[in-house]
C-alpha cells in the first residue's frame, strides 16, 4: 500500500499471512499457555500486585489478557469448522451459513462480556430498551459516538442479542491485526476503512464504501457506523473545527465548539448509506462511562473499572429524514448536540 504520494504505508500484512501465520499462532499460543502461561502468571500477578497499589490490578489484566487469548483460539476453531461445513468455504456467503456465523458471533460476545462484568466490573445499562420495536420489521442505519476502549464490542453485542439485528459494521482496517475479527467479520457484510492519509490515491473514498455496504439493507439488518471516524480526544476535536473552518463551513465550525464531549462528526458516510438504503430509518447513539479512558495508562489507573456504561438512542423513521445534502448535514449535526447536551446532563 502507498500513502497518495507514492510512499510505501504498511499497515496490515496481506491476508494469506493473517490466514497462514497470525490465526494458526493465536490457536497454538493458547495451548501452550494452558500448561504453564496460566499457573506462571497467576503467581507473577500476584506477587506484583502485593508490591504495586490497587486492587489486584495487574492479576485482573493479565487474566482478561489470557481470557482474550483463549477466547480468540475458540473463535478461530469453531470458524475453522464452519468453513469446512461449508464445503470448505463453498457456500460461507449461503443465508444459512451467514446466520450461523451471527449466531455465533452473539454467543461469543456474551461469553466475553460476562468475563467483563466479572472482571472488571462493568455494567451495561441501555435507556428506553424498546427502541429497537420503533423502527421494527424494517432496516437501520446506526450512528454511534465513538469514545472509549470496546465500544463497538458492546454496540455490536447490544444489536445481536437485544435487538436481534444482523449488523454490517464499518471498522478501522488494522482491527483486522486480531485474528478473530479478521477472519469472521470478513465473512460477514462488513466494510474496513483506512483512514485517507493512508489510503491509495485512486482507491474508493470511504463514503463509497459505506454506501456500498447499505446497499440491500432488509428488514432485520442494521448498519453500524461511527461518523466521528475515531475516538475523541481534545487534539482530535480541535483539529476537527480547524477542518470545517478551512473548509469555509463556519456556520458548522461553531456548531462543533459548542459540543465539549464529541467531535463534530463526518457526513460522507452516514449520507451515502442513507442515500443507498433510502428505505432505512436513523438511531443516533450516545454512550458514556468509557469516554476517559483514552491511553493504556488511563485504562491501567482505573483497573478495576467498577463503571456503569449508559446507552442512550433516539430512532427517525425513513420519512422524517431530510433528503437534501444540505438539510442532512444540518440535521446530522442537530443530532450530535443532542448526544453531547445527554452526556454533559449524565456527568453533571
Amino acid at each position: 500500500m502507498t500513502d497518495q504520494g507514492g510512499a510505501p504505508i504498511w499497515r496490515l500484512p496481506p491476508r494469506w499471512v493473517r490466514r497462514v501465520v497470525l490465526a494458526p499462532l493465536v490457536v497454538l499460543l493458547a495451548l501452550v499457555v494452558l500448561p504453564v502461561g496460566v499457573l506462571l502468571a497467576a503467581f507473577v500477578g500476584a506477587v506484583m500486585t502485593w508490591l504495586l497499589p490497587g486492587r489486584l490490578r495487574l492479576v485482573r489484566a493479565v487474566w482478561m489478557a489470557v481470557f482474550y487469548l483463549y477466547w480468540d483460539a475458540v473463535a478461530l476453531v469453531v470458524a475453522f469448522a464452519l468453513w469446512v461445513g461449508s464445503g470448505f468455504g463453498w457456500q460461507l456467503r449461503a443465508p444459512a451459513l451467514q446466520r450461523a456465523h451471527y449466531v455465533f458471533a452473539a454467543r461469543m460476545l456474551d461469553v466475553l462480556f460476562w468475563q467483563v462484568r466479572w472482571t472488571l466490573r462493568l455494567r451495561i445499562v441501555v435507556e428506553d430498551a424498546d427502541l429497537g420495536h420503533l423502527l421494527e420489521g424494517r432496516p437501520v442505519v446506526v450512528a454511534s459516538r465513538h469514545a472509549g476502549p470496546g465500544d463497538s464490542f458492546i454496540l455490536v453485542h447490544a444489536l445481536l442479542t437485544r435487538f436481534d439485528r444482523e449488523p454490517r459494521i464499518v471498522l478501522k482496517d488494522t482491527l483486522q491485526w486480531d485474528p478473530a475479527i479478521d477472519v469472521l467479520l470478513n465473512r460477514l457484510p462488513t466494510q474496513f476503512v483506512t483512514p485517507r492519509s493512508a489510503r491509495p490515491a485512486a482507491g474508493p473514498g470511504m463514503s463509497d464504501l459505506v454506501g456500498d455496504l447499505a446497499r440491500g439493507l432488509d428488514h432485520d439488518d442494521a448498519l453500524l457506523i461511527f461518523p466521528e471516524g475515531g475516538n475523541v480526544t481534545p487534539r482530535r476535536r480541535l483539529g476537527r473545527i480547524e477542518a470545517l473552518r478551512r473548509a469555509g463551513r463556519t456556520e458548522l465550525a461553531a456548531q462543533a465548539e459548542q459540543m465539549a464531549h464529541v467531535m463534530a462528526p463526518h457526513a460522507g458516510g452516514l449520507l451515502s448509506a442513507l442515500d443507498a438504503a433510502p428505505q432505512a430509518g436513523v438511531v443516533f447513539v450516545a454512550h458514556t462511562g468509557l469516554d476517559r479512558l483514552v491511553t493504556v495508562a488511563d485504562i491501567w489507573r482505573e483497573l478495576p473499572m467498577d463503571k456503569e456504561i449508559v446507552m442512550k438512542g433516539w430512532s427517525v423513521q425513513p420519512d422524517d429524514v431530510p433528503r437534501t445534502t444540505t438539510d442532512q448535514e444540518a440535521w446530522l449535526f442537530d443530532h450530535w448536540r443532542r448526544i453531547d447536551e445527554w452526556i454533559a446532563d449524565r456527568r453533571s
